[in-house]
């Protein structure tokens, strides 16, 4: 008997050493055959699910489908719609839908839904815009008509990124139970812990292979310690850890429009809010300061240094988009170019004491960021030291945000945008905006930039509006970049980082936006495991 259990031993040993020396292992059947998904890839939307006040703009809702979407190179393709019509005057955009839509509830998905769904996120005081929206109807129940105010080409976004909710189960509690009509269904949400979501049988377009995924709210650092322990199938870290390696874990990089920058307050100090705080900055107001500090940094290095290289270096708020101007792009880390642009606007070191002055202004200012955010942190203080040679003194201040809120307007701040969305350059540069919320902190404004981004606004579609966009960031003479007036210095584009299992497929990511909600979930359709 021992005879036999010894022989019996001896042909596994040697079955498990053929199987490990052979040219192709087969997968094993934990990957093969999991139809669940655990995943770390971000924070908990505190306000929940619903689309009307703000939920899925900065990627897919998941639960819910939306009338348009893009595809991987961010051109326009129908999701729920099956295409629409713009009016030569731009003010009427007529969408036909699919027949086919269920919500996860079995009732069907009519054009009353989406009426009512655009209504109630215009009135919603989110901030979701659709101010310009005069009208919506459902001429029938495949039909959606909505009349704006005046033509609009950043309408085409509203359409990509509203999900679409049910009239008749759109309660007070949505948000924490949502039903749509999404690859998705609700299954549970334990606040502070995790979301379970199952596959949505009733979804009429191409179904996910995975019927089962729990998304996990961890911190980065548990989420990394997760992903080390093999509990995680993917999971969201900061490029900190790029680094290190872990077993079964492969790390793959999402390219981003996700931009970190130091907005300039534009205007000389004197005035106030409305709320008391101080706005303008009597040395930021200078151009030449402006561009100074466009040209001496070197974004290279600060891409290799706090990013670990994950990151390209970011010229304005939406480099690589396609209405971004290549022409804005300027040769930076050029010291020399800086000082003698002080230089010949008036700024010398006239004491001897390495900072510059002009009259008896110094070139000396705070530079804030959100005490929070280990990253800005790292940006605010590698930026300060390398203008520190210019003979321009910045002092890297951590705040908390109410503390930002009460001195963005008269003091530089590092702050993080990035959109799909075009509008995202309107609100950030744009006069109408100044002092409103984060927009336009700084009260930029240029009357020429102003005319090229409303000409955007107003023209009847996307390609056409580019060129207005392109214009309004560089036209030859003027534009918000720096080769015009520079009330930005941006800075780095983050790449997002992700551990995936090793075998997962999490298909071809589209250029991320900003790093709310859950980007790289957009194309969940896509992933499954490698064959």
């Amino acid at each position: 008997m021992k005879h036999r259990l010894v022989i019996f031993l001896i042909l596994i040993v040697t079955m498990i050493w053929i199987s490990g020396c052979s040219v192709e292992k087969p997968k094993p059947m934990a990957e093969a055959n999991k139809k669940e998904l655990v995943l770390a890839i971000g924070g908990e939307p505190e306000a929940g699910f619903d689309p009307t006040t703000g939920w899925g703009r900065y990627g897919s809702p998941l639960f819910q489908s939306t009338l348009l979407k893009r595809d991987s190179n961010l051109n326009i393709t129908n999701d729920l719609a099956t295409g629409y019509e713009v009016s030569p005057d731009g003010l009427i955009w007529t969408v036909k839908l699919r027949k086919d839509v269920k919500f996860s509830d079995g009732q069907p998905l009519t054009s009353d839904d989406v009426v009512y769904t655009y209504q109630t996120a215009a009135s919603s005081g989110s901030s979701i815009d659709l101010s310009n929206v005069k009208s919506a109807e459902a001429p029938d129940e495949t039909t959606v008509k909505f009349t704006l105010k005046e033509p609009q080409s950043t309408f085409t976004q509203m359409l990509v990124a509203t999900g679409i909710v049910p009239k008749h189960a759109h309660g007070k509690d949505y948000a924490n139970k949502p039903i749509g009509s999404g690859p998705y269904k609700w299954v549970q949400w334990d606040k502070g812990q995790q979301l379970i979501v199952e596959l949505n049988q009733d979804y009429y377009g191409k179904k996910p292979f995975f019927e089962k995924i729990t998304f996990l709210f961890l911190g980065e650092d548990a989420a990394f310690a997760a992903a080390k322990a093999g509990t995680v199938d993917m999971a969201a870290i900061p490029a900190a850890f790029s680094k290190q390696t872990v077993n079964g874990m492969e790390l793959q990089t999402a390219a981003t429009v996700d931009n970190r920058g130091i907005m300039f307050p534009y205007v000389k100090s004197g005035e106030k809010t409305k709320d008391g705080y101080p706005i303008g900055n009597d040395v930021t107001a200078d151009v030449a300061i402006r561009k100074a500090i466009n040209l001496a940094l070197d974004r290279k290095a600060l891409v290799q240094g706090v990013l670990e290289g994950h990151g390209t270096p970011a010229y304005t708020l939406n480099d690589g988009l396609p209405w971004f101007n290549p022409e804005a792009v300027f040769a930076d880390a050029d010291m020399n170019a800086a000082k003698k642009m002080l230089a010949d606007n008036g700024w010398k070191d006239t004491d001897n004491d390495g900072v510059v002055e002009k009259g008896t202004l110094k070139a000396v200012i705070n530079l804030l960021y959100p005490s929070s955010d280990v990253t800005r942190q790292s940006l605010a203080i590698a930026s300060a030291d390398m203008l520190k040679p210019l003979g321009i003194q910045v002092k890297a201040e951590g705040k908390s945000w109410d503390d930002l809120e009460k001195q963005m307007h008269a003091n530089p701040v590092l702050f993080g945008w990035g959109s799909q969305d075009p509008l995202e350059m309107y609100n950030v540069y744009s006069s109408k905006y100044g002092g409103v919320d984060y927009y336009n902190p700084g009260y930029y404004s240029n009357a020429k930039v102003e005319g090229y981004m409303s000409q955007a606004l107003k023209a009847t579609n996307e390609k056409e509006a580019w060129g207005f966009w392109k214009k309004a960031q560089w036209d030859g003479e003027t534009g918000l970049s720096t080769l015009g007036d520079a009330p930005w210095a941006w800075l780095i584009n983050l790449d997002h980082l992700y551990l995936v299992r090793t075998g997962l497929d999490i298909g071809k990511q589209k250029i991320h936006p900003h790093g709310h909600g859950w980007p790289v979930t957009d194309n969940i359709e896509e992933w499954q495991w490698k064959s």
